[in-house]
């Protein structure tokens, strides 16, 4: 009996290997990655036990900044605030999507999966700039900017909680609602995160 194989299943069948050996370059590391973490978890619980508070900090702090830096980049929230933060995660939510006439436009920026590279003597450096479009609903753009803000961070750790706000002047809008789109782009690893957020500006 003759076994006969089509053009189209031996692609196929090359296709699914070629799949499976992408999704293991891609899931391997980061198991390996997670492994690493869970390690450094271990080894810091020894030092703490052991008395050294500090090196059990900086092994879990620096084990996270590794696992931290494989993840996608991610815009981890964007809220509305009424002030400038004062810190990270310390901010002032406003109550809703509606401005005065005038009233600027001031978003809180927490980022994930930000990366670092060394600059030498020990540091490290992040940078990225932000993007912005202003849009009807129906989505004619009205105004937009690249570069319309940039961002470094230089350090020796690799910080994890970072923030930013960005604050944005529409005086002499129409009253009406309104889409304001936020590209962030990470300008070392070479990856951007994008987010909407509707807003409405009231009547005088």
């Amino acid at each position: 009996m003759r076994r006969h194989t089509s053009r189209n299943a031996g692609t196929k069948s090359a296709a699914l290997a070629a799949a499976f050996v992408a999704m293991l370059m891609v899931v391997m590391p980061r198991e390996a990655l997670a492994g690493a973490l869970v390690d450094a978890a271990r080894q810091a619980e020894d030092k703490a036990a052991a008395g050294d508070v500090t090196g059990a900090y900086d092994t879990i702090r620096d084990a996270f900044g590794s696992f931290a830096m494989d993840l996608p980049f991610t815009v981890g929230k964007a809220v509305f605030v009424t002030e400038k933060p004062k810190a990270y995660g310390a901010y002032a939510a406003k109550a809703d999507n509606s401005f005065e006439p005038g009233e600027p436009l001031i978003t809180y920026v927490e980022l994930i999966g930000l990366k670092w590279k060394p600059v030498g003597k020990g540091l490290q450096q992040s940078n990225f700039t932000v993007d912005f479009e202003i849009s009807e609903p129906g989505g004619k753009v009205l105004a937009n900017q690249k570069n319309f803000g940039e961002f470094t961070f230089t350090g020796f750790v690799r910080n994890q909680e970072i923030f930013t706000h960005l604050t944005l002047d529409v005086t002499g809008a129409d009253p009406g609602d309104y889409v304001i789109k936020y590209t962030v782009n990470d300008n070392v690893g070479k990856h951007f995160a994008a987010f909407e957020q509707p807003f409405t500006i009231k009547a005088k």
